[in-house]
């Protein structure tokens, strides 16, 4: 691979070539952002470290020392970024045996997390309050994303060729990179490229609205660089103006998702719906949510067996 390097080479060079050689223009900015971040951090703990020192000892040390300060499944995405430069350094013969071997992953406990959503009255009375003009405008991307629960850079990435007015569905194959240049990127994951059903407001209003609109040209994106902070503020104005609590575009997303798993939808079409890469993301996103409806289901399962 690199052939200045030794056993007596630093571990933060290496790793710092790895990432440039392997991992540069191989994956999307944001994954790649992730490797630069776990860069930064392999010159703050162990600056002075050499591949050759790089044992079981100083490995879990390094683990256990970034673990302070994040919580555990921050750290296990650390280990798996050094873990693929590592092994590639015992392959070279680089380091004798792999040190993350049998490592033990430790983190902060986790914050409580606990999701913003409004509830079917408030998202009505939301809707209600939008101010739906001729043209496009941020009202018209809240509305999108309530009755779809995309993601933000996934509402962005939307064209008019994307609607199927006819059989109303809605294409979902791109995302918008507003952190960046702007223009097209890859969604999320394979799981993320879908076909969603809409419902019928949505078509008859979206149909008026992209009529002359360029089919491959985003409807919500012009000449200014947009800010996730621009839209939410937007929604949150709506929110206190309508006497709601005030929530994110991405509490819309968890709205959307809570409405249709109240209303008796299976864990595995919101999934889909959403473009989570497996139902156990949607589970452990929406447990709340879930064991509120167990319990219904409980109540249910003992009033039909009662009826017996």
């Amino acid at each position: 691979m690199l052939n200045d390097m030794n056993k007596e080479t630093l571990f933060y060079d290496y790793y710092k070539q790895w990432v440039d050689v392997y991992k540069r223009g191989a994956i999307r900015d944001a994954t790649m952002s992730k490797y630069l971040m776990t860069q930064k951090w392999v010159e703050k703990l162990v600056p002075d470290v050499r591949i050759s020192e790089l044992s079981r000892t100083v490995y879990q040390q390094l683990l256990n020392d970034y673990a302070k300060e994040h919580e555990r499944q921050t750290t296990l995405d650390f280990h798996h970024q050094l873990k693929g430069a590592i092994l590639d350094a015992v392959d070279e013969g680089l380091i004798d045996r792999d040190p993350t071997r049998k490592a033990i992953i430790k983190g902060k406990t986790p914050r409580a997390k606990k999701i913003k959503y409004l509830n079917q009255f408030e998202l009505h009375t939301l809707i209600a309050h939008l101010d739906i003009k001729e043209e496009a405008n941020w009202d018209w991307f809240i509305l999108l994303v309530a009755k779809t629960g995309m993601r933000f850079s996934e509402a962005l990435a939307i064209t008019p060729a994307d609607f199927d007015f006819a059989r109303q569905t809605l294409s979902i194959s791109k995302t918008w990179d507003y952190k960046g240049d702007g223009g097209f990127l890859p969604t999320k994951n394979n799981s993320s490229v879908r076909k969603i059903q809409i419902d019928w407001q949505i078509v008859v209003k979206f149909s008026e609205l992209v009529k002359g609109l360029p089919e491959d040209k985003p409807i919500f994106v012009g000449e200014d660089k947009i800010y996730n902070s621009t839209v939410n503020d937007v929604l949150a104005r709506h929110c206190r103006a309508c006497g709601i609590s005030s929530i994110s575009i991405h509490g819309l997303r968890h709205t959307h998702a809570s409405l249709l798993l109240f209303a008796g939808v299976s864990i595995a079409s919101v999934a889909r719906r959403l473009g989570h890469a497996s139902m156990t993301t949607t589970q452990k996103t929406y447990l709340h949510i879930i064991q509120e409806l167990e319990n219904k289901d409980v109540d249910l399962v003992m009033r039909t067996l009662s009826g017996l």
